[in-house]
């Protein structure tokens, strides 16, 4: 299973995000969830979001740059539900070896993250709060999906960019749905070989005692 963890303040207003959104809700696999939706009030279930991080292979985080990091409710989403001894330090391996993919829209166009653009830095800057959220829990980061300007992009190029980011997580969720099953499927076949050989192993030396038993007796 792979979860869409949505983070958009104005969902109802989005033209963006709302078209990424609706170009991957359907993928088979993939369970969407609107945080601004389901917890207007911040109350996050930190059971529930913990089940369903747990049940996942693949995890995404799609929302709007805010202050060049995620929105409110992403930030307290992370506080209340990646916690100690559950998503890192002992014992914190429930989303160890997980893919994480992260989905980012931004106001300003690729120029404005350049030393000469408004924001100063060029956007791999403002990466790595993001990415070592993912690592330091232990998942594996993708390469982000990033749409500058998303304000002012065209509806052909807003399209666009909503195919390649249904093909990206497409092939994501098939590659990790799948290699589970195929890891299980060596394992078992793996131990039935050992046992295979451990039995013949034990009926080779039954046998060779029996001999030495008649051996014995003549």
């Amino acid at each position: 299973m792979a979860l869409l963890v949505y983070a958009h303040p104005y969902p109802s207003r989005s033209q963006a995000n709302r078209t990424l959104l609706e170009a991957v809700r359907d993928l088979e696999g993939l369970v969407t969830h609107s945080l601004y939706d389901s917890y207007p009030d911040f109350d996050i279930d930190v059971a529930k979001e913990q089940a369903a991080l747990s049940a996942a292979n693949v995890i995404v985080w799609q929302h709007p740059m805010h202050w060049y990091s995620v929105p409110s409710l992403l930030k307290h989403w992370f506080d209340k539900v990646l916690l100690r001894g559950w998503a890192y330090g002992t014992g914190g391996t429930a989303l160890h070896g997980k893919q994480c993919l992260w989905v980012t829209t931004t106001g300003g166009d690729e120029r404005a993250f350049s030393p000469e653009g408004m924001h100063s830095f060029p956007f791999a800057s403002f990466v790595p709060v993001i990415e070592q959220t993912a690592r330091f829990c232990g998942m594996h980061w993708q390469p982000p999906v990033v749409l500058h300007s998303a304000h002012r992009t065209s509806s052909l190029d807003l399209g666009l960019a909503a195919q390649r980011y249904r093909q990206s997580l497409s092939q994501l969720i098939t590659e990790f749905e799948t290699k589970p099953a195929l890891e299980a499927k060596a394992r078992a076949e793996s131990e039935a070989r050992a046992a295979s050989a451990a039995g013949s192993q034990a009926a080779s030396q039954e046998t060779s005692a029996a001999d030495a038993t008649l051996e014995g007796a003549q």
